[in-house]
């Protein structure tokens, strides 16, 4: 099992919470998991740093995901607060903003009422994840 579980680290970034699902699926006992996951840990293959930055840099940039919704998914995956801020603050703030800007601009909204066009276009992108003050004060800039 241990073998099948690098190999499962191996093939992308994983995180804790993943890997101890996987061998929870391949009905690994329990006490194993955490001598399994131990191992991992420390021949490297796991490492909770290393996945927020992967997990957040390719969800900004081939999802188009603002922090909000990377923090609610990384949370999701039981990663501590701490380990999630300091990926999030990795993010390149010009890479972000730019991203933000392609979200804003992609969209298309059939709206005459230019205050309800901006009202739609801002929810949309607080729906990807980006903070609302952001994303305001961009749409703004635009106009």
């Amino acid at each position: 099992m241990l073998e099948k579980a690098r190999q499962y680290c191996d093939y992308e970034e994983r995180c804790i919470h993943d890997v101890r699902n996987k061998l929870y699926q391949w009905s690994v006992q329990s006490e194993l998991i955490d001598k399994i996951i131990l191992r991992l840990e420390n021949e490297n293959y796991i490492d909770e740093d290393r996945y927020v930055r992967a997990f957040a840099l390719g969800k900004l940039r081939n999802n188009k995901w603002g922090r909000n919704k990377i923090l609610f998914a990384l949370r999701s995956k039981k990663i501590p607060d701490l380990i999630i801020q300091i990926g999030l603050e990795e993010l390149d703030s010009e890479e972000y903003l730019q991203t933000l800007k392609q979200v804003l601009s992609s969209k298309k909204i059939d709206e005459k009422d230019p205050y309800k066009y901006k009202a739609k276009l801002a929810q949309y992108a607080i729906q990807k994840g980006f903070q609302p003050s952001l994303v305001w004060q961009t749409i703004n800039e635009k106009n």
